[in-house]
């Protein structure tokens, strides 16, 4: 005896097969995209921040050239690319010239380290080791290159691979500023279909999560990078007219270290610098104007970070280190924007559902 499967559960089974199979072929198309446009998102992702952020600043300058979004978006990114270009290109000028120097002299034998000051062997902790060293490369420092060689040695391919990232980091801001460009240029364009995908994901929220969404680049871009920005230019202010030695470098590791939030650390061993080499007074000076710089984020921040923003200042400001933590610089962005969303999402969810009645 045969069981006959029914006409209505044969047609069932067929639709939900040939679902299956549409689903199916519809996340394999997806995952090939994304697998073709792979080497591109990074540049595509940056190059989203950067024309949001600047968009309120790109309508001025529009509006200063007449509505012409076309030239105006040719001088928004040549400003950029100046921006950019230029201090790498001054920083990488002045490592080379200091590179070729310190070889020369080593060569030729003229390389010379003054003697430590008296003070640096009254420091806590690190005083003794650190005066002995320093005494010693005062006086035979061949004999210090020799202790050091290998440690030197395993440095070198750690220290090229790290110029070479960089060199690759600065290219891609190119391209994603040139991209910004693009996505200014057609700016209503691109604003649309971006509101048309936050419609489609948010349902009747769209237009708040997208105007949350920009709200976040806007402030993660004024409130960290902005201020970081800030800071970096007022310490290298500072590390300039003191004289510090290698200040470009000083200035490129305390841009990096604001940006983490940890600029004073950077700060510690250039006062302590200052006081080992210099006079009391002009010690004291600088290490005033680094307190100042210190500080200055206590009260630019609050003012900058979360501006516009519907959410805490403190869910943006999580987000931003929590993403720069997982991700690197860009997880600034998405892990405010992600943290921001899931916020605004938990607080909708915690909301009571309205009914007919209370409608009515």
């Amino acid at each position: 005896m045969t069981l006959e499967t029914p006409a209505s559960d044969t047609a069932y089974i067929n639709r939900a097969l040939e679902a299956c199979i549409l689903i199916g072929l519809a996340v394999l198309l997806v995952a090939a995209c994304l697998g073709i446009l792979r080497p591109f998102i990074p540049l595509m992702a940056w190059g989203i921040i950067i024309a949001v952020a600047a968009y309120p600043a790109f309508q001025k300058l529009q509006s200063a050239v007449g509505g012409r979004g076309g030239l105006a978006a040719t001088i928004f990114s040549v400003v950029l690319l100046a921006i950019l270009i230029i201090p790498v290109f001054l920083l990488a000028e002045s490592l080379v010239g200091g590179v070729q120097t310190l070889v020369a002299h080593t060569k030729d034998g003229t390389l010379t380290i003054p003697p430590p000051p008296d003070s640096v062997a009254t420091w806590p902790i690190i005083g003794p080791r650190l005066n002995k060293l320093w005494y010693t490369a005062s006086t035979n420092l061949t004999s210090v290159f020799q202790r050091f060689a290998p440690q030197i040695t395993s440095a070198i391919p750690a220290l090229l691979s790290a110029s070479a990232g960089l060199a690759l980091t600065v290219l891609q801001f190119v391209l994603s500023i040139v991209v910004a460009g693009a996505l200014l240029a057609n700016a209503r364009a691109a604003s649309e279909a971006a509101r048309a995908l936050a419609n489609r994901l948010f349902g009747e929220m769209g237009p708040e999560f997208h105007e949350l969404i920009s709200s976040t680049i806007r402030s993660v871009t004024t409130g960290i990078l902005g201020v970081a920005i800030i800071q970096t230019f007022f310490a290298s202010v500072g590390f300039f007219v003191f004289g510090l030695p290698g200040a470009g470098v000083w200035a490129v590791v305390f841009l990096i270290a604001a940006v983490l939030q940890v600029g004073v650390i950077v700060l510690v061993p250039a006062v302590l610098y200052a006081f080992a080499i210099a006079s009391t007074t002009k010690a004291v000076i600088f290490l005033i104007w680094c307190l100042f710089v210190g500080l200055m984020d206590n009260f630019l921040k609050p003012i900058l970070l979360g501006r516009g923003v519907a959410v805490p200042i403190a869910v943006v400001f999580l987000g931003a280190i929590g993403g720069f933590a997982a991700i690197g610089i860009i997880g600034l962005f998405i892990g405010a924007i992600v943290l921001s969303v899931g916020y605004k999402l938990f607080l909708a969810w915690l909301e009571p559902p309205t009914t007919a009645t209370e409608s009515s």
